[in-house]
């Protein structure tokens, strides 16, 4: 077009900047940028809402935002191109406080804000300001729409309710694949493999036909369940009885059900006869059942296949570090450590979320910043303690993965995010009322146990969801059966 001397208008960009967005192209979408400012373009509402969809998409979230912020006028798509940018990136706080500054501004939410603005709730498990959104949803009549109604299902699922999940389900007038498979995904994600088998078979009495991401979410609920059989039934199932082909996703679910169990020799084979290039998430999965059976061999064969997909990959050197350790190589776990300081390469902080009072509180390990952190503190000290004469609790000193002494690990352990998120909310919360935190990584073995312990002390209700999965402790119980 411009070879022949055709002059781009603004139509032209949008599209060019979609066109960006969807490979994605930074570089070519920043060149792009710069024609559209030459041009006196930028403070175009057409124009400056696809730069932010463009800088969103490819990632460059800060970006987005300058260009937001720089626009003399937004419509509606101007806010859903940046809370969908947001959502899109995990970062439910910023998706929320800008919904809010939106709703401030007299801009009115259309059905694509709330399919952002509930993504975003599920991401942060914000259940509270989601059943908000959901009772504006209601005033809207958009409760019905099939896609609103499915992303009310599948945040109620990441926010750990289940029944309110299957309330909005049923109420819909009609049901696709897409509110069936936020259901399946919900049950797989709490570990009920049995349940969502169940759900798959009235999705099918209702006449719907299953999708790749259907299998995806079933294989998933399969080996969170320990469901072996019915796992590898399902994936044969899909190309013999549906014509779907697996995908990468779905062979990955295929190796983490059989690593789970500890068949790790069956995994390594698994993942070396698939017909298409493993990716470094499913050696990850590998990987981590290594951690777990204490294969160190194998960790160290998939931990290279890893580096050769991903060089940079902070998860695989840490997990390598630490199989290390518990293994007592603590030489070759400072090496690893060692190599990823050398490279430049930052483990990614443990965090912990807990909802209260319309905010977001989050904690780190250590964390000195909270206004209550003297209470917080407090009243862990006493908890562990009561959970020592009580209940016999001895921290598992295994899960600090450093070569120091005894007392230092257990005080390590103790101020561990998901302990501190949990005081803050026995602290905070009524009687009675479910405590619910997530965390952004896998919890470790002794916060699991404290769960539990504190469960039953308590007698609270304590949901925990963490990067795999959703633990419901109950009376001392998980609902994952400590299979996880």
């Amino acid at each position: 077009m411009k070879s022949d001397h055709i002059q781009p208008d603004s139509v032209t960009y949008v599209c060019i900047l979609q066109a960006c967005a969807s490979i994605p192209d930074i570089d070519e979408g920043k060149l792009i940028h710069t024609q559209v400012i030459e041009r006196g373009l930028e403070g175009s509402v057409f124009v400056g809402n696809g730069l932010v969809d463009m800088y969103a998409k490819c990632g460059s979230i800060d970006e987005a935002r300058k260009v937001f912020d720089r626009l003399p006028a937004k419509d509606v798509v101007s806010w859903n191109a940046m809370i969908a940018g947001y959502a899109q990136q995990g970062l439910g706080e910023q998706a929320l406080h800008l919904f809010e500054l939106m709703q401030q501004e007299d801009m009115k939410p259309n059905d694509a804000t709330y399919l952002s603005i509930l993504k975003a709730c599920g991401s942060i498990a914000a259940i509270d300001q989601g059943k908000r959104i959901h009772a504006q949803i209601i005033k809207c009549g958009l409760e019905t729409n099939v896609f609103v109604g499915s992303a009310l299902v599948d945040m109620y699922s990441k926010c750990g309710d289940l029944n309110e999940a299957n309330k909005v389900l049923i109420k819909l007038p009609v049901r696709n694949v897409v509110s069936w498979n936020a259901m399946i995904s919900g049950h797989a994600q709490h570990g009920l493999g049995k349940e969502a088998l169940q759900l798959y078979k009235e999705m099918q009495r209702e006449g719907i036909k299953p999708d790749s991401a259907t299998f995806v979410s079933l294989l998933s609920a399969c080996s969170h369940a320990n469901l072996t059989h019915e796992g590898f039934d399902l994936f044969h199932s899909m190309l013999d009885d549906h014509g779907i082909r697996p995908e990468l996703q779905h062979y990955g679910c295929m190796v983490d059900l059989l690593s789970r169990r500890g068949s790790l020799s069956e995994a390594e084979k698994f993942v070396i006869k698939m017909p298409i290039v493993p990716s470094a998430d499913i050696w990850m999965s590998v990987l981590a059942a290594c951690k777990t059976h204490g294969n160190v061999e194998l960790a160290r064969r998939s931990f290279d296949s890893i580096l050769k997909l991903e060089p940079s990959n902070d998860a695989a050197y840490v997990l390598m570090a630490n199989i290390y350790a518990v293994a007592g190589r603590w030489v070759d776990s400072l090496e690893i450590r060692k190599t990823m300081k050398t490279a430049g390469i930052r483990k990614i902080p443990g965090c912990t979320w807990i909802e209260f009072n319309n905010q977001m509180h989050r904690f780190v390990v250590e964390d000195k910043d909270h206004p209550q952190k003297k209470r917080i503190y407090a009243t862990l000290h006493t908890l562990i303690g009561r959970i020592k004469d009580q209940f016999g609790y001895e921290p598992d000193l295994s899960c600090v993965l450093y070569d120091v002494p005894d007392h230092k690990k257990a005080h390590l352990l103790s101020a561990h995010s998901e302990k501190l998120a949990l005081t803050f909310g026995l602290i905070n919360l009524p009687p009675g009322v479910p405590i619910r935190i997530v965390k952004n990584l896998r919890t470790c073995a002794d916060c699991h146990t404290f769960a539990k312990m504190i469960s039953k002390l308590s007698g609270r209700e304590i949901i925990e969801r963490d990067a795999n999965r959703f633990h419901h402790f109950r009376d001392g119980v998980c609902s994952c059966g400590d299979y996880w």
